[in-house]
């Protein structure tokens, strides 16, 4: 058998071990078209061969960038690495400054991008990228040329054998990728990844999933150039498990029925929608079936594993699932036997209720420096607890540091942050990790997260959003003297806005615009409301669509060290802001 030791030694394991017909499956023209193992093998050494004759040499960068999870992408990700070059995966709703940044920094020498919006965003910026030499597009735009070149390119196989060289030069501690995450500075951080890093945590994570080898499906949505996805991808090869990948978000339940998958990732946002959507069509039922469904969501609310309530409990869940949750399992295909949720907080409401209805959620917890997962439920063996982040995995050693911190060591830890050995430092200490995470191992050997030592959050999407550099950007608004920037684990973005109340005065004077008498009465004038909406808008553009600030509320009072915003060094407590204006707060998330 193959030992898998490197990122692309997944599929020739999937080769000699399941040999698929349909490893990847996508959806073209509404058509679901397969590509079995030996062609994504066959086709990933086309590209290997092509990007030799392009002149790739081992450790050049190249970038991939796609507004869909695709079977190209992994076509791509397995011919770079074979020629022991490191593939960068670039967000594809990042600022067109940020892409320059990144591909400027990584000095990526080729693209590959999946669509013409993409394209744009490249061409926009391409002639400030001196290192890229060509980007190819997998979709068929004219002036761009196709990815297909570079497969026709490597078509004549005559110099498989320097591939063959390539990749037998290729290590485990090599670097396979750079991924870069949103810095809290402003400017994203490449996150150096080896192959040893993902493939021991795709190895170690595969102990957790229970799904049947060789006979199974996935579908694959969230972002691939996110390492969670990724390293998922990985997996499933490992165990033969067949890959589709969903249109878009929009279509996941449509796809979901297509394909009756047994597995799954989400974020929490995600699920969170899953059940508004539910919970609405209850509320529209009436007479007897309206009180049944909420009887059993009431029941699943109460849900404990392993028949913790007691069989009375058991007995009316039975109840429950057949009348009422066979029908959401339905919904999402019928089949699955796991949802992996990560990338931001699952509330423990959802992993019940979801449970109850013989959906497993498990939740896991990891970071893009830990290749991601540190830890994750497993319903095997005792290994699920409603509220923590499950058990760690093999090879994986927690430490929590004197103020709660988590850090992390094992095989998973990142190399370090590319060309910045002054940031890597700051992590990485003794071979450990520093989270910037809180939490605590409980008597069972479940892992809680409890607090976030960063300010920066993750949105119940699980995108990251750096508060600080939000705020910066918005305070250069005259009509904005203070802003905190909220919504963590929450479905976008907001703020609370305290107005430059000198300035404002003076703007309502030169407009005649009668404000009142009253704080109260200025921050309730529409006029200036509408005003501050369109100072929002017109910084938000500097920022990708999940960190715009979506909505805001303005406060009556300055903002000052004497009534407790702030610190002695004039810096927010976000906490305290957060707890005195609590009612804008529910107003805005309409708790």
């Amino acid at each position: 058998m193959t030992k898998i030791t490197r990122l692309f030694d997944f599929p020739y394991h999937q080769l000699e071990k399941y040999n698929l017909s349909n490893a990847l499956v996508t959806k073209y023209n509404g058509e679901w078209i397969a590509t079995s193992t030996q062609e994504y093998i066959d086709k990933a050494n086309a590209i290997s061969r092509g990007l030799l004759r392009l002149g790739v040499k081992a450790n050049d960068k190249v970038a991939i960038i796609s507004m869909t999870n695709r079977t190209e992408w992994n076509i791509c990700d397995i011919g770079i690495l074979q020629t022991g070059a490191q593939d960068v995966p670039i967000y594809p709703t990042i600022s067109k400054e940020d892409y320059e940044y990144v591909l400027n920094h990584s000095e990526a020498s080729y693209c590959f991008v999946s669509c013409k919006e993409v394209l744009e965003k490249i061409n926009a910026i391409k002639k400030n990228v001196p290192s890229l030499k060509e980007v190819y597009c997998f979709d068929t735009i004219d002036g761009c040329k196709n990815w297909t070149e570079v497969l026709d390119l490597g078509k004549d196989d005559s110099n498989q054998n320097e591939v063959e060289e390539r990749k037998n030069a290729v290590t485990e501690n090599d670097l396979a990728t750079l991924i870069y995450t949103s810095g809290t500075t402003g400017r994203p951080k490449g996150v150096m990844l080896s192959h040893k890093n993902i493939v021991s945590n795709a190895m170690n994570s595969a102990t957790r999933v229970p799904v049947a080898e060789g006979n199974a499906k996935a579908l694959s949505f969230l972002p691939v150039c996110h390492i969670y996805e990724r390293m998922l991808l990985y997996m499933y090869q490992y165990f033969g498990v067949s890959i589709y990948f969903a249109e878009s978000l929009e279509t996941i339940s449509d796809n979901l029925k297509e394909i009756s998958p047994e597995v799954m990732t989400a974020v929490p946002r995600l699920l969170e929608k899953v059940y508004d959507k539910i919970y609405a069509k209850g509320a529209d039922l009436t007479g007897i079936k309206k009180k049944l469904f909420f009887w059993a969501i009431d029941l699943g609310l109460e849900y404990e594993p392993y028949g913790a309530n007691g069989s009375w409990y058991e007995f009316k869940l039975k109840i429950a699932r057949k009348l009422i949750f066979s029908k959401w399992q339905e919904a999402l295909g019928g089949n699955l036997k796991v949802i992996a949720s990560g990338s931001a907080a699952l509330q423990p409401r959802l992993a019940r209720v979801f449970r109850a209805a013989d959906i497993p959620v498990m939740e896991g917890y990891g970071l893009t420096e830990t290749s991601p997962v540190v830890s994750v439920n497993d319903e095997r063996n005792r290994g699920f607890k409603i509220g923590t982040v499950g058990k760690l995995l093999p090879e994986t050693e927690v430490k929590i540091a004197e103020d709660g911190e988590i850090l992390v060591k094992g095989p998973q830890v990142m190399q370090g942050y590319y060309k910045d050995a002054e940031k890597t430092a700051e992590v990485l200490k003794d071979g450990y990790f520093h989270t910037g995470d809180i939490g605590e191992i409980d008597s069972d050997g479940f892992l809680k997260i409890t607090d976030r030592k960063k300010e920066m959050f993750k949105t119940s999407g699980g995108k990251y959003v750096a508060p600080q550099v939000l705020e910066n950007q918005f305070k250069q608004s005259r009509f904005i003297e203070q802003i905190m920037v909220v919504g963590d684990g929450e479905k976008m973005p907001a703020a609370l806005i305290q107005p430059n109340f000198e300035f404002i005065t003076d703007w309502a004077e030169i407009h005649n615009i009668d404000l009142g008498n009253t704080p109260q009465d200025q921050i309730s004038n529409q006029q200036l409301i509408d005003r501050i909406q369109k100072e929002i808008d017109e910084h938000n553009v500097k920022f990708g669509k999940w960190e715009q600030v979506k909505r805001f509320e303005l406060t009556p009072d300055v903002w000052s060290i004497e009534a407790g915003h702030l610190t002695p060094t004039m810096k927010m407590k976000r906490k305290i802001i957060k707890e005195k204006y609590i009612d804008l707060y529910n107003k805005i998330y309409g708790h």
